[in-house]
C-alpha cells in the first residue's frame, strides 16, 4: 500500500494565477504560508498549489491574499530543464482535491483590504 496526503492550514500569500484552457479545463496557482508548530522559527513555510477544475474557480472567486484556507492534496514534483545551464530541476506542488474556506467573510475582507503580510 502507497500513501500520498497532504494536509495543510494556512494564509495565502499572493492573489491566484487562474489560467482558462481551449479545452475547457481551469487551472489556479498559488502559495500558501504555513506555520510551523515549532518555538525555533517565526517564519512560515511556503507551498506552492495548483487547483484544477471547479476547486480553482472556487479559488479564483473566493480566496484573496490573506485569505484563511485548509487544502488537502497530494505531493507531486513538476520537473524541468534549466534554460541557462541545462540541469534537470525540480519544484514541489500540491495538487490539490479539497479546498476549504477557513474563517469569516469579514475575516478575509478585513486580510484583502489591509494588505496585511502577518502570517
Amino acid at each position: 500500500m502507497s500513501l500520498n496526503v497532504v494536509t495543510l492550514v494556512g494564509r495565502v500569500g499572493s492573489e491566484p494565477d487562474i489560467k482558462y484552457f481551449e479545452s475547457g479545463s481551469v487551472k489556479c496557482r498559488l502559495t500558501l504560508a504555513v506555520k510551523r508548530q515549532s518555538r525555533n522559527s517565526d517564519e512560515p513555510d511556503w507551498f506552492t498549489l495548483e487547483l484544477w477544475g471547479k476547486t480553482a474557480e472556487v479559488a479564483g472567486n473566493y480566496v484573496h491574499k490573506g485569505s484563511l484556507i485548509g487544502v488537502k492534496g497530494a505531493l507531486k514534483f513538476d520537473t524541468w530543464s534549466d534554460r541557462n545551464t541545462g540541469a534537470t530541476r525540480t519544484s514541489p506542488i500540491i495538487l490539490v482535491d479539497k479546498l476549504d474556506l477557513l474563517g469569516s467573510k469579514q475575516d478575509s475582507n478585513a486580510n484583502f483590504s489591509s494588505g496585511d503580510d502577518n502570517f
